[in-house]
């Protein structure tokens, strides 16, 4: 008992420090992370979450093979660059999501409807905010927050503490997941436009064949009406969308971990 104390004692600088670096990769996942960046939580709320974290991981991250818990810049740099990559990646999922209500309020005739967003503290489109809630409820319903916990964890097996190393594959890697955010956003907006487009030329070919139409009246409480009902159905296919997408970025964040 007395050994396994003294041990305990002499090693209590590298556990200080491994402790040091597993707070600055979950800083990282607070900061972007979907839900966990979230101000309506309390910032003394998430200090005292990454610190029971950190208590949690640090005996175990310490004694994982290959751990170097020394408090240097390249370490410092290494966790961090871990942290804002799954932080950066999974936040994709938010802009996407906010790009598609921006196409859909064009459709809506609410192109000029902006409200402030708490979230982001920025002017944003009312059926983007419609969908970045939607997509919360879908992470939470999921399970999905838990499953960004755990790949976080794991990936102190895969990487471990002060062996995290950030190339410059790894910034290109992220940009062209960036790049992906209009395709994505276009996906989900692409059934809600077709719609408006066909009935748009449909009002169209009519009010060529019947000059008397008054079009322009009756094209936008027809377009917006067709809109909705397109919407409504397209929700029920958009949960699922949303959690295969969340889980490719979240598997995609794992695979641009570079150990050094």
């Amino acid at each position: 008992m007395n050994h396994e104390l003294s041990t305990l004692i002499d090693s209590w600088p590298q556990y200080l420090s491994a402790a040091v670096l597993v707070m600055v990769r979950l800083s990282g996942l607070m900061v972007f992370g979907p839900i966990f960046s979230s101000p309506a939580i309390a910032p003394r709320i998430k200090a005292g979450f990454v610190f029971a974290m950190t208590v949690l991981l640090a005996p175990v991250v310490a004694a994982v093979p290959g751990a170097r818990a020394v408090l240097d810049a390249r370490a410092l740099l290494g966790e961090l660059g871990v942290g804002l990559v799954f932080g950066l990646s999974l936040m994709l999922l938010n802009e996407a999501l906010s790009f598609a209500g921006t196409l859909l309020g064009l459709q809506f005739s609410f192109s000029l409807v902006n409200l402030l967003d708490p979230n982001s503290m920025i002017e944003t489109a009312v059926l983007g905010q419609m969908l970045g809630w939607l997509g919360i409820l879908v992470i939470i319903g999921s399970g999905l927050d838990r499953s960004m916990l755990a790949a976080m964890v794991r990936s102190f097996s895969a990487v471990p503490v002060g062996q995290a190393l950030i190339e410059a594959k790894t910034g290109a890697a992220l940009a062209m997941m960036a790049s992906g955010i209009f395709l994505a956003g276009l996906q989900l907006a692409a059934p809600v436009m077709a719609a408006a487009m066909a009935v748009e030329i449909t009002i169209g070919l009519v009010a060529r064949l019947s000059p008397q139409l008054p079009a322009m009246v009756i094209s936008v409480p027809v377009k917006t009406l067709v809109s909705y009902v397109v919407l409504i159905a397209s929700l029920a296919v958009w949960p699922g969308w949303i959690e295969r997408h969340f889980t490719a970025l979240l598997d995609a964040a794992a695979k641009l971990l570079v150990r050094a």
